[in-house]
């Protein structure tokens, strides 16, 4: 008996061992981030300190540091930059890529469960919703200012129109998508149409239903600058905007830094909220 359960034991032993040492050699997250992030700021410190590049085009970090310290403080009585705080550019570019999102989420949830609910629906609003995912935000941006003229509105609509697709398509395929064996377990049941929707449907929709929103959050981000490249001061796109057309490339590398950090900050909250709100993802 001795001899021939030794193989066995002696067998099992290595994949854990294997399992621990690799568990072992892996470095967190956070120190491969930073690391990354390092090296490229390295890179960049290089090349501006070799001046391969005019400063003008390619400013040093340093540069860049000392106008984010400008335009977030009164210099030389000049408050911020054209007269506002940089957090405050930012709080108006966030204000107008948040209320989009809601909006677009209010909006495109229901657009999404109609679809993936009812054929005719989906048969019907499918080839639009598709039209509208391909179409880049300026290719209809002057269309809207036309209608709209050059206040809130165009930007608003342009922000709404660009991330309501992402949210529509994924809550359509969510729906489509939920194993056709808890259906067949709550009609069992005895199940109506309204419960299965409410307790099957849409609770196995929500991982992609989140997924769709942080496409749709991402989206708005990507169209807001061209959102505000007409009178979209104070806002960072309007920022970025004004300062490329007086070669002002630090302030223009500033804003793209600021808004992509806000992003990553904003992705990371809503991974987060995604997290908590559908614990079961990847377990079913």
């Amino acid at each position: 008996m001795t001899t021939t359960e030794s193989p066995s034991v002696v067998l099992s032993a290595p994949p854990a061992t294997h399992g621990r040492a690799r568990r072992r050699r892996s470095l967190p997250g956070w120190l491969v981030a930073s690391a990354s992030v390092t090296v490229l700021l390295g890179i960049w410190w290089t090349v501006a300190a070799l001046e391969i590049w005019d400063p003008v085009f390619v400013p040093s970090p340093a540069a860049v540091w000392g106008k984010l310290i400008e335009t977030s403080t009164i210099h030389d009585g000049r408050v911020g930059y054209a007269g506002d705080y940089l957090w405050e550019h930012l709080w108006v570019s966030l204000r107008r890529i948040l209320t989009s999102a809601l909006i677009a989420t209010v909006v495109g949830i229901p657009i999404g469960l109609a679809i993936g609910l009812v054929p005719v629906v989906r048969q019907a609003l499918s080839p639009l919703i598709t039209f509208l995912r391909q179409l880049p935000p300026l290719a209809y941006f002057s269309l809207l200012i036309i209608w709209f003229g050059i206040d809130e509105t165009p930007k608003q609509v342009l922000l709404v129109v660009a991330a309501m697709p992402p949210i529509i398509v994924a809550t359509a395929s969510g729906i489509e998508g939920v194993a056709q064996g808890y259906i067949d377990a709550a009609r069992s049941l005895g199940a109506r149409r309204i419960q299965l929707v409410r307790r099957i449907l849409v609770p196995g929709a929500l991982p992609e239903i989140f997924t769709g929103i942080r496409l749709g959050v991402g989206v708005a981000y990507t169209s807001v600058v061209a959102a505000e490249t007409v009178n979209g001061m104070p806002g960072i796109g309007g920022m970025i905007r004004d300062a490329q057309r007086y070669n002002q490339t630090d302030v223009v590398i500033l804003g793209i830094l600021v808004l992509g950090l806000s992003g990553l900050v904003l992705e990371y909250a809503l991974l987060r909220i995604q997290k908590w709100a559908t614990p079961w993802r990847g377990r079913v």
